[in-house]
Parts: C-alpha cells; structure tokens; sequence
C-alpha cells in the first residue's frame, strides 16, 4: 500500500488542490482531497454592500460561469421584490446563458481530451468554442465578464446584426460539434480512456448530491431549468441524462448538452419578442433561498437583504463542492492506473476558484484550516433570518 500525491501544483491541474491517492501498485484504492490554496473571500466581500456591487462581484465568483453566477442573484433578489422582468429581456437572459454553457461544455471537454493526451480534439474544441466568445464579445463588448443582467432585466438590447451573426456562428458549431462527438464515440483509444473508468451508479450520486452534468451522466433527470418559468412556458425543456455512470457518458453529456442549448438559443433568436428589455425594480428587505442551473450544475444563491438593496448576508454553494465529493468517494476507486485519476477529475469539470469562498471559524472565532471543507459545504442549510438590521 502507498499514497501517491498529485497538486497542488501539477501540469494535470488547471487550479491548485491536492489529490492524495492511496494505491495498491498501478490501482488507484481511495483517495482524499485537500482544498485551501485558493481562498479569496466574496461572500465576505459582499456582505454589507448594494446590489449592484455585489452582481459585479458574482460574475467574479468564476470566469467560466460569469453568467450564471450574475444570473442566480438577479433572479433571487427579483423573487424579494416580486418583479418580473419583460418578455424581450427573459428570452435574451436565455440566450446568453446558452451560450455561457455552451462555451463552459467546450472548454471542459477540450481539457478532457488533453488530460488523456489527445490534442488534436483538445485543440478542435478550444478553436471552436471561440466563435462562441466572439458571440460574447459581440453581444456584450466584454470575452469574460459580460455585466448582463441587471434587477428587472438586461443592460443592453440586440442588434439585428446581432441575431444574424448568432445564427451564422452556430451553425458552424453545431456541425464541428457533430464531427467531434462522433469522433470521441468512434475512437477505440479513447474508449480505452473513458469507458468503465470512473464508474458512480445512479444511487451513490444521489448519495453525494451530485449535480449537473456529473450527476446526468449516472442516469439522475434532474436540470433545474425543468423549474425555471421561461424554460417551462416557451422552450418545453427537457433534461439530457446517460445511463453508462463512466467518463465517457460525462463527457458525451456536455456534446449532448451543447447541442440541445444550441436548438434553444434558436429558437429564442428566432422567436424574440418585441418591447423593452428592463423594468424598474425598488428592493426590499428579504431572504431567499434561490437556484440555477449553471454549466456544471445547481448553483444556490442563499443571501438577505437589509433596506436600500443592501446585501446583509449571503452563501454561496456552486455544483464543485458537490461534484468533488463524487470523484472521491466513487469514482476514484478501483481505477485501472493512476494515470486515469487525472481523467477521471476532469471529467467533473471542477472550477476551485469558485468552490473555496467561504471563511469557516470556530467557536471563539478564529478562522479553521480548509481541510475538509468539502464537508461543511456539502451539508449548507440556509441561515435564519435575524430581525434586526446589523
């Protein structure tokens, strides 16, 4: 028996955190995670500050999902106020909120592909999910961060240049993206990389709370745009899932998921209602417990305000810290190499930046290690209002 480590710092690792591998020769038998080396702090940052700021602050949470994370507190403090935002702007929230997942699909499945060596579709991937930034760019003015949503709506409006060019660039995605799938689906080595390696059935990922794609992958129909009121009355959503529980249906999910985001952003350019794009919205005191589905899945947004839009307490728990939790206890064991440990994270699609946020203090309130915060967060509940204002 020997531990293999693997991180912080590791060329196999976008973001740094240690993997601790316990091994028997070449197979991996149960392995540990160890969070801390990224910690920044927004939720502290947030607390006591309008709105606005802390929207500017969400899409900073994480630069893959800037659009989720905006998203998720908008439509939480529009639940405070009751506001519901016109048609015009529900239909482009939709529209860049595809197109944020479908760039997040591209780049995870591209790092994927270089985790098992194949560059050739790791490179095809990250070319193609550029049409999708320029998009962004376009819309926007902004690659990264968009500044999108706004309480009662959307910043900016379309162009019809706009909606012309949307079309145009995902026509040529959607067909790459049928050339890669059916490239990954017919290669024998990378079947050898995917199929029956990282195995989670469907009863130990609901054991975990695995959440999106991760969770899809092992047969759970569960998407929380199923909820979301614009989804439901005008794109008659429905969740992709796989039943094969492996690496191969995780990363098969997200080629599926692309497709079915581009049939959405489609039809929300082709069926784009007229009027304005905002309304305004005065906030409340209030709480809320409010959830999205972001690209790697629910993101809950957990917060109150005080008077004036001030945001007086807010958690953060993103789909990672559920997913993590998943690789480990699961899907790390019984792995054929060591070599596949790397594939099998990736597959998850984690973003650490966003996982390691919140400050955990003892009794006497001194701030704790991060070693097992995975933990902590795993079993969030949301916090009970106090009356009073701080």
């Amino acid at each position: 028996m020997s531990y293999v480590p693997i991180g912080p710092i590791h060329p196999g690792l976008k973001e740094p955190l240690r993997i601790k591998l316990k091994t028997e020769g070449e197979r991996v038998v149960d392995a540990e995670v160890d969070l801390g080396y990224f910690y920044r702090g927004a939720e502290q940052l947030a607390r006591g500050k309008p709105w606005q700021k802390v929207a500017y602050l969400a899409e900073r949470v994480c630069g893959i999902c800037s659009d989720a994370h905006p998203h998720t507190l908008i439509e939480g403090l529009e639940r405070i106020v009751d506001c519901e935002p016109p048609l015009r702007a529900q239909f482009s929230r939709v529209i860049m909120g595809e197109l944020n997942r479908i760039h997040s699909h591209l780049i995870a499945n591209a790092i994927w592909f270089l985790a098992v060596e194949h560059e050739t579709l790791g490179i095809y991937n990250l070319n193609t999910r550029e049409k999708v930034m320029d998009l962004l760019e376009m819309i926007s003015g902004n690659r990264v961060l968009y500044s999108w949503n706004i309480v009662g709506g959307v910043r900016m409006d379309f162009k019809e240049s706009h909606l012309k060019k949307i079309l145009d660039n995902l026509a040529e995605v959607e067909s790459e993206v049928y050339r890669y799938r059916k490239m990954f689906k017919t290669g024998a080595l990378l079947g050898l990389r995917s199929k029956d390696i990282g195995k989670m059935t469907k009863e130990e990922a609901i054991e975990v709370r695995a959440v999106g794609p991760t969770a899809r992958g092992s047969g759970i129909k569960f998407d929380w745009r199923t909820k979301h009121p614009t989804y439901v009355d005008h794109f008659d959503f429905k969740p992709i899932w796989r039943d094969e529980c492996d690496n191969y249906a995780r990363v098969m999910m997200r080629f599926d998921e692309i497709l079915e985001s581009i049939k959405i952003v489609k039809k929300a350019v082709d069926e784009l209602p007229d009027g304005p794009i905002r309304k305004e919205c005065e906030i409340p005191r209030g709480s809320v417990d409010y959830r999205y589905e972001a690209p790697r899945g629910e993101l809950a947004y957990i917060f109150e305000t005080a008077k004036h839009g001030i945001i007086k307490e807010i958690t953060i728990r993103t789909p990672t810290i559920m997913n993590l939790e998943a690789c480990v206890r699961y899907m790390f064991k019984d792995s054929p190499t060591i070599a596949d440990a790397i594939a099998i994270y990736q597959t998850i699609d984690p973003c650490i930046a966003c996982t390691e946020r919140v400050v955990i203090v003892d009794e006497n309130g001194n701030r704790q290690d991060f070693r097992g915060v995975h933990t902590v967060l795993r079993n969030l509940k949301p916090f009970k209002s106090k009356k009073k204002d701080r």
